[in-house]
């Protein structure tokens, strides 16, 4: 968002930051309400579920869009190391973009494979799974309301 100028807007319009803020606000109320209404059940040994690539890529996009956050740290952070005189200000912060992307994939790839040991745990301890809708549905919920409730 800070390469197409989105964040500056959301920066200097209160309204477009109030209203980024509370869709992404509202997104969150209904991920929790949605993992509170299904219904808890043992984890199941079997097969993981498959998920559509599309559509985990469609949600991962919403979330970091709607998220206000994200474009106010790109726009506090990333200008401090462009150069205006050394080259294009809009290649720079595109460079620096996928920097940061890179590093986010060595992260999240780091992330699943703890997660890929959680589960080990989580396979031996099956009732574990009654209370995770309810955890997760919380946690979402929570933050969907802190974040409505957040002055900027």
């Amino acid at each position: 968002m800070a390469v197409v100028g989105l964040s500056a807007v959301l920066m200097t319009s209160a309204l477009a930051f109030s209203l980024v803020k509370y869709a992404g606000a509202a997104y969150l109320i209904v991920l929790g309400l949605r993992a509170l209404a299904e219904r808890g059940s043992e984890l199941s040994l079997g097969p993981a579920r498959r998920v559509d690539p599309r559509l985990a890529f469609r949600q991962a996009v919403l979330a970091e869009v709607l998220n206000p956050k994200t474009a106010l740290f790109f726009l506090a952070f990333l200008p401090q190391f462009v150069r205006p005189g050394q080259g294009s200000v809009p290649a720079q912060l595109v460079v620096l973009g996928l920097v940061f992307v890179g590093m986010s994939v060595v992260y999240t790839t780091l992330l699943a494979l703890a997660a890929g040991q959680v589960a080990g745990w989580l396979a031996r301890h099956r009732r574990i799974g009654r209370w995770q809708g309810r955890v997760v549905g919380a946690i979402y919920l929570g933050l969907g309301i802190r974040l409505a409730l957040q002055e900027r």
